[in-house]
């Protein structure tokens, strides 16, 4: 299927919520920690030489090209939120390209493929997230490598059940956050076999896997010291690829190669 026959439907933009991204996300001990696995786990799986081109898409307040930078990359950060993309541009300065659009507007206006694709969070905030991987396929340069990270089904419903919300997952009723109002919960978590499916069926090869944050929004401990934070980044780090804890990583992340003959 082409990129022509996509349409944004009601994918959840963030007009509106940036401020919450900033502090309750990125500004917690969970946000620093996401970034902080997700790129050790990049390092770790995909050849980043210097001054290749990556493409940030859905790239929110800049984080992660941010990093890319300073990783001597050179990153295009495209994101759909006029508000989150105001953000990144004062994180990130002239030096980085910013563009206003959603992945299917790109997709369809993108003139060449990318060596390095950066996607994270943002595929549990489409109406149809299975939608974005032959999108993502086609915008990743044969040979070229995809960052992808989703929200956890899996993990959702284990949360939901750890704090006591039997009754829901009893009667098996979504779990999906609505998209209606300031609440984080996205709106199309997914599965491991889900999102393989998907980047098998578009093409990618799947190298690594791994879980992010598979202990840390479990803790009975609210507010965690310093010391524990460490200790507990060193476990996720020492734990997040293994069986069985990454199947139950708030996040999973995929390191997906496209092959160079396709």
């Amino acid at each position: 299927m082409g990129a022509e026959a996509y349409t944004p439907g009601n994918d959840r933009h963030f007009d509106g919520l940036a401020e919450k991204f900033a502090n309750s996300m990125y500004g917690a001990s969970r946000g620093q920690l996401r970034l902080s696995l997700v790129q050790r786990h990049i390092r770790a799986h995909i050849p980043l030489p210097v001054g290749t081109a990556l493409l940030d898409i859905g790239g929110g307040l800049g984080q992660m090209s941010e990093w890319a930078r300073h990783e001597g990359l050179c990153p295009t950060l495209v994101e759909p939120s006029a508000e989150m993309l105001v953000r990144a541009r004062e994180v990130l300065g002239a030096s980085v390209p910013c563009v206003q659009a959603d992945l299917q507007t790109f997709a369809r206006e993108s003139a060449a493929p990318w060596p390095r694709v950066v996607c994270h969070a943002m595929l549990e905030w489409m109406a149809h997230p299975e939608e974005a991987l032959p999108l993502l396929y086609g915008l990743t340069a044969p040979g070229g490598w995809l960052s992808l990270m989703v929200f956890n089904h899996d993990a959702l419903r284990f949360s939901n059940i750890v704090k006591g919300n039997l009754e829901r997952v009893v009667d098996g009723r979504s779990l999906a956050g609505r998209g209606d109002r300031k609440r984080l919960t996205p709106i199309s978590p997914m599965t491991h076999a889900q999102v393989l499916g998907w980047a098998e069926a578009a093409g990618f090869e799947c190298r690594a896997v791994s879980g992010i944050r598979v202990f840390h929004d479990y803790l009975r401990e609210r507010t965690p010291s310093e010391v524990q934070l460490s200790q507990l980044a060193e476990l996720e780090a020492r734990f997040g690829d293994q069986e069985p804890y990454w199947r139950l990583g708030r996040y999973l992340h995929y390191c997906l190669y496209r092959p160079e003959s396709s």
